[in-house]
């Protein structure tokens, strides 16, 4: 594997980006800020973040991506191209391989493989995002077992039971990271008649909100508007508050996770009870989590290691890999009208 290869996780709220022996060298928001005066992109990713709320009405904060689909690919394919080359000092084209969101359609891919040659790259790889994070999280997909990635990104929760390199039965449901912080704004907003915003309510998410099968109770002061007098207002929300939203939701990737097991061959479903499942992803970080899906599944359940990167770490590991990968990674390419075929 050549030194600057570079590994890129094309998620829906950040773009992540690791380099083989190097790890996670860029870490930053999915986000472009635009003149919509002139069309003009003015700034990308943690520059972009800092300009929302300080800026003229013209100027506007676009996520290009969402959830698990790409909504504008110029924008997407500005991303990267910029991404590409902040991290890329040497004159000698790299190779890429890029982990796409689960539902992207081939006309995305190729917009996506597009930008990453715009920006220089002489070889593009498209990997799925469960074998990326299970090759991030250490373990041995080529190995003649079966391993079950439970990847909870912003936009999707893809889950896949992998063996020999590829894999054997898979689903992707769109419930993830952002959907519990919507979930629980809505919540707020209708339990409490408060309106808050995204990012308190993605601090409750991570500070607050817990499985009841953990034994944590947490709380923290939010502010708002009241929907009643109009007038700013301050409450405290504790984790009993929260359990509805969050547990409606986790039913759900716990339901999809059943349903994939319930079509596993019972060879590697044997393997996957001794192996465990492991969680991976942003979204694995909430509490009570693993207690929770190893209640629903009699299936001990495990956070990765590095949750959050274990993706990008694992879609750069894989171009060192190409050739004992099966399903789910292709060299896109020779053909430009076959991106999208994984």
């Amino acid at each position: 594997m050549a030194l600057n290869d570079i590994g890129i996780d094309l998620g829906t709220t950040s773009i992540i980006i690791a380099m083989e022996g190097k790890g996670v060298v860029l870490n930053q928001p999915s986000i472009v800020a635009v003149d919509t005066r002139q069309n003009k992109v003015l700034a990308v990713g943690d520059d972009a973040l800092a300009m929302v709320g300080r800026t003229p009405s013209y100027i506007s904060a676009i996520s290009p991506l969402k959830d698990g689909v790409i909504s504008d690919h110029m924008l997407t394919r500005e991303l990267i191209c910029r991404f590409i080359r902040k991290v890329n000092a040497s004159r000698i084209k790299p190779r890429v391989a890029v982990c796409v969101p689960a539902a992207i359609t081939g006309i995305e891919s190729d917009a996506v493989v597009e930008a990453v040659i715009a920006a220089g790259a002489r070889q593009v790889y498209l990997i799925d995002e469960p074998l990326a994070a299970a090759l991030g999280s250490d373990i041995d997909i080529t190995a003649p077992e079966g391993h079950m990635i439970v990847d909870i990104g912003g936009g999707t929760t893809d889950i896949a039971v992998i063996s020999l390199g590829g894999k054997v039965k898979s689903t992707s449901v769109n419930v993830a990271g952002n959907t519990f912080d919507d979930e629980i704004l809505k919540y707020i907003r209708v339990k409490f008649n408060i309106a808050i915003g995204q990012r308190m309510a993605e601090s409750l998410k991570k500070q607050v909100a817990c499985c009841p099968e953990l034994d944590f109770h947490g709380e923290m002061e939010i502010k708002g508007r009241s929907l009643i007098t109009g007038l700013p207002q301050r409450l405290t929300i504790t984790t009993d508050d929260l359990y509805e939203p969050v547990c409606m939701l986790v039913e759900q990737i716990g339901t999809a996770a059943h349903q994939v097991l319930e079509k596993t061959p019972p060879e590697l479903a044997g393997d996957i009870y001794s192996q465990g499942i492991m969680l991976t992803g942003g979204g694995a970080q909430l509490k009570g989590l693993p207690e929770y899906m190893s209640k629903a599944l009699k299936v001990k359940t495990r956070v990765s290691s590095d949750p959050v990167n274990c993706v990008a770490l694992g879609t750069s590991k894989s171009l060192s890999m190409e050739t004992r990968l099966e399903t789910g990674f292709v060299d896109a390419t020779p053909h430009l009208s076959h991106f999208g075929r994984r």
